[in-house]
């Protein structure tokens, strides 16, 4: 063969299989694994600058070991990309995204996005912002921050956003997240009095003491809002005392069944907007998703009245979070909810902490969710919201519930909601004309069953608690029409303690059996329930 048509073929060949990130010199791509800071890490031996899009590529595990104030427009991790548990680190950044291949975007954000599925066996490309095995030690923060860049789509960025990845947030635990009063605090007392002893907690971090009075009335306005947000300035050395940096305002009960919480807004790890008062960011688990979060502050997020924009979201994920969870995480300040589990199941949110959003806080969006375990979280002062452009249920007003969801099967043990603006918890499932609420719900073999969700039970609604509320401690199945589970399988709702709230217990569904409930001090007891095959027991109304 000639000599020069074989240089043509060679030369063809290569242009032909050059991976697609390098066309493109508007993306810096990994040259192989190594440190962030490290020039040889990347192709052209430069560390990423100003306005960079950054491309980690497959097979490539690359360390971010910097602490930067210099904004990265985007971050496609195709490969890993692991942040440094030895050190401070901070990254500033438009997009940061976790998706296989060799072609980097900045989008991809919309349900339809198209995700491929890996190969079996395929290593997860993945964001490892410390693990749970070894998380970031409290010494050190690890610190994101969302910026918004010109040219991207203001209603998907700035972003983080794993499509079929893994992503992980581990900060230095702390044994408990929150806790009950110990003591009444008193108006102009500068310390609290904790139930217990709390570790991990630190001087500087932030608190807030809840509400234990009903400050206002039939979903009013915040301004008498009675939860108050300090910063500890000292622990006694048995951990059961806080002094805090300036004196309440208001009493806080703290003695007998009905008392109110001190909770930890502070973390190491932190995801947060960069100018939460314009353009903020959101989080994202996408379609085949997988990984776990704990002890990770998520603040300053949530797309105002933008649908799927939320604080941390978990979004048509399906079974790829069976055994994933989100333990002990501070979600706060969210234009767009805390928590939102969309399509997905399985997944374990024990002891975070929720405080101030607009519209529900902990969300189980679309009717089809199942077998997720709510256990033990904080639900305080979800505010009234607005019913979002093209939402799945368009019964929900989005106006202010701790707890929400329209397919009761799934677990709720041991939470608390205080000073949301309408509801502690709220069931709700409405079916029209228009809205058949027939839908296909995973059965225990893995199978999906046409099934009217209204029909199901809970696994478990346990040990839960409701004070402050504004209008409503629990709304049990409002607008389900009289239709609910069997007489067989009931509702069962076990130990629930409502108090201070104007509408202790409205029950509209049928078949439930209510056990040991404790109502104390509210307007109304059991408010208009409707009485189908209803059993209540050991329950007690006092002061009501």
């Amino acid at each position: 063969m000639n000599r020069w048509l074989v240089i043509l073929i060679v030369v063809i060949a290569t242009a032909i299989y050059r991976p697609a990130v390098a066309a493109d010199a508007n993306w810096v791509a990994s040259s192989r694994s190594g440190s962030w800071s490290d020039a040889a890490t990347w192709a052209g031996g430069k560390v990423p600058e100003a306005g960079a899009r950054v491309h980690v590529r497959p097979g490539h595990v690359v360390v971010y070991d910097v602490k930067s104030e210099t904004p990265i427009r985007a971050v496609y991790v195709a490969g890993t990309l692991t942040f440094a548990a030895d050190k401070d680190t901070r990254l500033d950044v438009g997009v940061l995204k976790i998706e296989a291949g060799d072609e980097p975007t900045e989008g991809g954000f919309d349900c339809d996005a198209h995700i491929e599925e890996l190969p079996a066996g395929a290593v997860r490309p993945a964001l490892l912002v410390g693990t749970s095995e070894k998380p970031i030690g409290a010494k050190h923060t690890a610190l994101i921050r969302l910026v918004p860049f010109e040219g991207q789509d203001k209603q998907s960025c700035p972003a983080i956003v794993c499509c079929g990845g893994r992503m992980e947030f581990h900060g230095a635990p702390l044994g408990r997240t929150w806790v009950k009063l110990g003591a009444t605090s008193k108006k102009r007392d500068a310390a609290v009095t904790l139930s217990e002893a709390v570790t991990g907690w630190r001087i500087g971090d932030r608190v807030i003491i809840t509400a234990t009075h009903l400050g206002r009335d039939n979903g009013g306005g915040t301004d008498l809002l009675e939860t108050e947000e300090r910063t500890v300035t000292a622990i006694d050395d048995a951990g059961e005392k806080l002094m805090l940096n300036e004196p309440l305002k208001r009493e806080h009960l703290g003695e007998g069944d009905f008392r109110g919480e001190v909770a930890n807004l502070s973390r190491n790890v932190i995801v947060e907007s960069a100018n939460p008062d314009g353009i903020r960011g959101h989080t994202m688990y996408h379609r085949g998703s997988a990984g776990s979060i704990s002890y990770a502050e998520f603040r300053h997020l949530g797309k105002k009245d933008v649908l799927g924009r939320y604080a941390l979201h978990f979004h048509l994920v399906g079974n790829t979070m069976r055994g994933s969870s989100v333990i002990g995480a501070s979600i706060h300040n969210s234009h767009n909810r805390w928590l939102t589990i969309h399509g997905t199941n399985y997944l374990v949110v024990r002891d975070c902490v929720g405080y101030r959003s607009i519209g529900h806080g902990y969300f189980l969006e679309d009717g089809t969710e199942v077998q997720n375990i709510l256990d033990r979280n904080l639900a305080v002062q979800a505010m009234d919201g607005k019913k979002l452009p093209k939402q799945v249920l368009p019964f929900d007003q989005n106006d202010g519930a701790g707890f929400w969801w329209a397919n009761s099967l799934n677990t709720f043990t041991r939470n608390v909601s205080c000073e949301n603006n309408h509801y502690g918890y709220f069931f709700e499932a409405t079916e029209t004309s228009a809205l058949k609420l027939t839908l296909p719900v995973q059965q225990a073999d893995g199978s999906e069953k046409p099934t009217d969700i209204r029909t199901l039970p809970f696994v478990r609604f346990e040990d839960n608690e409701a004070h402050c509320d504004g209008l409503y401690g629990v709304n049990l199945g409002q607008g389900v029409n009289r239709v609910g589970p069997d007489a067989k399988h009931p509702f069962v709702l076990r130990n629930t303690k409502i108090w201070e709230i104007h509408y202790a217990f409205r029950v509209q569904a049928p078949c439930v059996l209510v056990e040991g409930m404790k109502i104390y001090n509210s307007i109304y007891g059991v408010y208009h329930p409707n009485f189908d095959r209803h059993v209540y027991r050991n329950m007690s109304i006092t002061q009501s």
